[in-house]
């Protein structure tokens, strides 16, 4: 009697315990938030430019037409507007209504630059299921004024070069992917920019080694959403690609003088839990080199 009554009670503790999760998760999937990074190079030479970026949305809604999500972009104040892929959800089945009203009225304030993640470049693969749909997303998007980065580059002012990176599927294969190397980039994009910073929007933070050896300064990417779960010391608990234990799952992370900046996303698909781990958008100010002077005082 005793040891039923002991599995009962871990029963019950267990139905709690997931209960609670889900209702934090329920919660937290909610609750949008901003995180802001000031990176310094002597490669900026005009006055202080801010970057917001956005990864991973996967359909979810903030507010009515987003505009709880809207409204946190322009309190920021931001002079560009970088999506890093993955607005949708392409499964069994997609749509793409939300994520081309969210980038018209993007576009309609702000220059808006999408690079496309693994769901897009789905829509893309298997036109046997998705049919026109990427056909349809690539000339709204055009219409609106948004500027499409599959393995294309633009500058940005003077002084910023923006790149998106098309990145193939052996590349997100779950558990044992292939590894990416810097003449991959090379091949997609061409030669890093030397005088103007380089901004390179690259969906998976996998392959940062790859991003830095190609000359990459600042890569902007997503698609582990956080490591879904997130342990202390920003470890993310699983991938999408069940990787497991992940350290490069969300925040700044730096390799000699390139930094990449990890995106947490905005949403869920398959998984539809978050814990430690809020939606969030991402706020990037650049600026000069710092002085000797200013960095005494830090």
């Amino acid at each position: 009697m005793r040891i039923q009554e002991a599995a009962a009670l871990g029963v019950l503790a267990g139905a709690g315990l997931t209960a609670a999760c889900l209702k934090r998760s329920a919660w937290e999937r909610s609750s949008l938030r901003v995180a802001e990074y000031t990176l310094h190079s002597n490669k900026l030479r005009g006055g202080e430019r801010v970057f917001v970026f956005l990864s991973d949305l996967h359909d979810a809604c903030f507010g009515a037409d987003n505009a709880a999500l809207i409204q946190k972009i322009e309190d920021l104040r931001p002079d560009a507007v970088l999506i890093g892929g993955d607005m949708m959800t392409v499964k069994k089945t997609a749509e793409i209504g939300l994520t081309l009203s969210l980038a018209r009225r993007l576009a309609e304030r702000w220059p808006l630059f999408y690079a496309e993640g693994n769901h897009e470049s789905r829509l893309n693969r298997d036109r046997g299921r998705y049919g026109a749909l990427y056909d349809e997303l690539r000339a709204e998007l055009s219409r609106y004024g948004v500027c499409f980065l599959r393995d294309e580059s633009v500058h940005f002012g003077e002084d910023i070069e923006i790149s998106g990176l098309f990145i193939t599927e052996n590349y997100y294969r779950r558990f044992h992917c292939d590894r990416m190397r810097g003449e991959y980039l090379s091949a997609h994009l061409g030669v890093a920019s030397e005088g103007r910073y380089h901004i390179l929007m690259a969906h998976s933070p996998q392959f940062f080694e790859a991003y830095a050896a190609w000359g990459a300064d600042l890569t902007l990417a997503g698609h582990f959403h956080g490591g879904t779960i997130q342990l202390p010391g920003q470890i993310g608990l699983m991938t999408p690609q069940f990787q497991l234990f992940e350290r490069r799952v969300t925040g700044l992370h730096r390799l000699g003088h390139s930094s990449m900046i990890v995106s947490p996303g905005l949403g869920t698909h398959s998984i539809r839990l978050r814990i430690n781990n809020p939606p969030q958008i991402v706020a990037v100010h650049l600026k000069g080199a710092e002085k000797e002077w200013q960095r005494k005082f830090h």
